[in-house]
């Protein structure tokens, strides 16, 4: 019974992660300014982030683990520069 319940407890947040980066995408889409569009990038690299590990304790394996601290620190990295582009207009001084 316990097996099963966290089997489906997890099929339920990948749905609902799934659905928190389509408005996300949405939002990418139809932001109406830049700072719009960053945050829902934001958004949707943290959704991605939280599927790879939902994907991983369901598959029971550590590679989504490993590829959850990639993308989360590579999208911590580009927000911290399209934040500074929107800023200054340029990256590197």
């Amino acid at each position: 019974m316990s097996a099963s319940l966290l089997h489906v407890s997890l099929l339920v947040a990948q749905v609902m992660l799934a659905l928190a980066m389509a408005c996300a995408a949405i939002r990418l889409l139809r932001g109406p300014n830049a700072t719009d569009r960053v945050l829902a990038l934001d958004t949707m690299y943290v959704n991605v982030m939280l599927l790879m590990l939902t994907l991983g304790m369901r598959e029971a394996t550590t590679l989504y683990f490993e590829i959850a601290l990639v993308i989360a620190m590579l999208g911590f990295v580009s927000t911290a520069a399209l934040a500074r582009f929107l800023l200054r207009g340029e990256v590197i001084e």
